[in-house]
């Protein structure tokens, strides 16, 4: 390459560093999607093969799993009910959590006393099995939508809670210094530094409470009314019925993974100055 190329490429990787990048020609071994989905790949060609030699009544593989989700999906149309009814009770719950557990945060980090009040209640909540709490709240709460909508909520509000409470205790003392110089007050610091600098924690800890508000939900609705993917999990597994029951553990696994590669999206839209964007 001449002096002149070099020149030139410099000049387009500074005023330009994407279409820089786009010209650099990766190669096919360093290409993150090779692995990722080469992987699941492999992963689905090994077990169609080992699936067949495993007796039905305890397995199944993925063609006959396909079958049964085609057959629930377009022949009964039951999944897409079910699927449904646990994705209200997950979005209430989670919406719960995250109203209450991002201010609260907030709170705590703020102030002293509502910290020094809060700390022992909040660990330990956190550190209880919440499955153990189900049968308590079904008692309290009865079976249908309020119980399942509070199991979610509880499964979900602690990881927005922690983390957002550890994003705004990392704040930069200097912003809230210049704040300060600014003469800002309670609320425009809350909304100007805190939760901007809070947000990327905030997004961590509601991606954590997606998995385990999707845990809570089939939880809920092992204890709960006939209703949700996890009764449909627990109806074709009592009678045997592997291929069925594979496909609704398979739709949750599918819609934590979306779900949460959404949320990474967003963030990266609403938050471009997180270090984590970059």
């Amino acid at each position: 390459m001449s002096v002149v190329n070099e020149v030139h490429a410099g000049a387009l990787a500074v005023a330009n560093p994407v279409a820089a990048a786009q010209q650099v020609k990766v190669p096919f071994w360093r290409w993150p999607r090779l692995y990722r989905y080469g992987f699941l790949a492999f992963i689905l060609i090994v077990w169609q093969l080992v699936g067949p030699m495993i007796n039905p009544i305890f397995f199944s593989y993925p063609s006959k799993i396909a079958l049964a989700f085609y057959e629930l999906t377009f022949v009964t149309g039951e999944l897409q009910h079910y699927m449904v009814e646990s994705l209200l009770i997950l979005f209430y719950g989670l919406g719960i959590a995250i109203l209450v557990g991002v201010p609260l945060a907030i709170l705590m980090a703020r102030f002293k006393p509502v910290d020094w009040a809060l700390d022992l209640p909040v660990n330990a909540m956190y550190a209880t099995p919440m499955v153990a709490l189900v049968p308590l709240l079904v008692l309290w709460f009865g079976i249908y939508m309020e119980a399942k909508v509070i199991v979610v909520f509880l499964f979900c509000v602690f990881p927005v809670l922690i983390n957002t409470y550890q994003g705004v205790r990392e704040c930069d003392k200097n912003m809230l210094e210049v704040a300060r110089s600014f003469r800002s007050n309670e609320w425009r610091m809350w909304r100007d530094v805190l939760f901007p600098f809070a947000l990327p924690y905030i997004a961590a800890g509601v991606r954590l409470a997606i998995g385990r508000g999707l845990v809570g939900v089939v939880i809920a609705e092992f204890y709960t009314t006939i209703s949700g993917l996890g009764y449909m999990i627990t109806r074709y597994a009592h009678i045997f019925d592997m291929d069925k029951t594979f496909v609704p553990i398979i739709l949750l696994m599918f819609l934590g993974v979306s779900l949460t590669s959404g949320l990474k999206w967003l963030e990266r839209r609403i938050a471009p100055w997180s270090h984590a964007n970059r």
